[in-house]
C-alpha cells in the first residue's frame, strides 16, 4: 500500500510501488545511529514484516551523509557517567542493536543501501547489511573504530571479511583508513558508483526492478545464500531440495512457466526491465 512520507523519530519512511525508502534525517549528526534512528529501525522491521505488499527495502542518508556511525560526544558522556560506563552497560546496548540488526539482515525482501557520503563505523556496518550497497562518488566507507581504541561491531567483524576478503578487512580494521566508492567497487563491496545527483533514482530503479521479481523464491534465495558460508555442501543440497519444492508450487511459478510455454519470453527478465527503462529514459 502506498503511503505519503511519514516523519518518524529520526528518519523519514515512504512507501511507494512495493519500495520502503527509508532515510535517515539527523543531517546535523552525520545521520549517527541514534536511539531513535535504531528504534525507527526496529519499528520499520516490524511493519515489514506484516505487510507482504513491500517487496523491496530501500535505505539512505540526508544532507551528504549515509551515517557517521556512533555519537562520540555520547560516548564521552557516558565514561563520565557512572552509571553507564560500565562493560555490562556497552555490552547490553550492543545486545539490543544486534536485536534489530539480526532481523534486518535476515528479512525476507531485499534490502538496498543507497550511499552519498560518509559509512563510517557503526554506519559502514549498517550498509553492510543490504543485499546490495549502490554508492555515490563521493561515498566513502571507513571501520573508524580503531581511531578510538574500539573494536568493530554492527556486525563488520561477520560481513566485511566474507565480502572482500580476511587480509582486506584486517587491513581496513586495523588501518581505520577511509576507502572511496572506485575502491569499493573494485575490491566487490559496492554494487554499482553513480553520480550523487543520480544515486537516488538508480537506487530506487534497481529496488523497483526487484520487486517484480517471485517473491517467495527471492526471500528463500536471500537467506540460503546468506548461509552459505557458514553451511556444508551435503546439508546447502537439502536445503536446495526443500526451497525448490516450495518456489516450484507457488502461483508465480506455475504463471511464469505458463507465460513461457505461450510466448515464448521469461515473465521476468532483468535485462528487459533495465533496456526498457532505458528507453523511457
Amino acid at each position: 500500500m502506498d503511503t505519503q512520507p511519514e516523519t518518524l523519530r529520526a528518519a523519514q519512511l515512504h512507501i511507494q510501488s512495493g519500495v520502503a525508502e527509508l532515510s535517515h534525517q539527523r543531517p546535523d549528526t552525520r545521520n549517527a545511529l541514534s536511539t531513535d534512528l535504531q528504534q525507527d529501525y526496529a519499528e520499520l522491521i516490524d511493519r515489514i514484516e506484516r505487510d507482504a505488499s513491500i517487496r523491496v527495502l530501500l535505505i539512505t542518508g540526508s544532507g551528504g551523509s549515509f551515517s557517521a556511525g556512533g555519537d562520540v560526544k555520547f560516548m564521552h558522556a557516558r565514561l563520565a557517567d557512572p552509571s553507564l560506563g560500565t562493560a555490562d552497560y556497552m555490552r547490553g546496548r550492543l545486545r539490543r542493536s544486534h536485536q534489530w540488526l539480526t532481523r534486518l539482515r535476515e528479512l525476507e525482501v531485499p534490502v538496498v543501501a543507497a550511499v552519498d557520503g560518509p559509512a563510517y563505523g557503526a554506519g559502514f556496518g549498517l550498509a553492510m547489511q543490504a543485499d546490495f550497497v549502490l554508492a555515490s562518488t563521493r561515498a566513502a566507507f571507513c571501520a573508524s573504530f580503531a581511531r578510538l581504541g574500539a573494536v568493530p561491531d554492527f556486525g563488520l567483524l561477520h560481513t566485511l571479511p566474507r565480502a572482500i576478503g580476511l587480509s582486506r578487512a584486517k587491513e581496513l580494521m586495523l588501518t581505520a583508513r577511509r576507502l572511496g566508492a572506485q575502491e569499493a567497487q573494485a575490491w566487490g563491496l559496492v554494487h554499482a558508483v553513480h553520480a550523487p545527483d543520480a544515486l537516488l533514482p538508480a537506487a530506487r530503479a534497481f529496488a523497483r526492478r526487484l520487486c517484480l521479481g517471485p517473491r517467495e523464491a527471492a526471500s528463500m534465495t536471500k537467506n540460503l545464500v546468506n548461509r552459505s558460508y557458514e553451511t556444508d555442501c551435503a546439508t546447502m543440497f537439502s536445503a536446495e531440495a526443500n526451497a525448490q519444492a516450495v518456489a516450484m508450487q507457488t502461483p508465480y511459478h506455475a504463471q511464469a512457466v505458463a507465460d513461457f510455454a505461450r510466448d515464448g519470453a521469461f515473465r521476468y527478465d532483468w535485462d528487459q526491465l533495465v533496456k526498457r527503462e532505458g528507453e523511457q529514459a
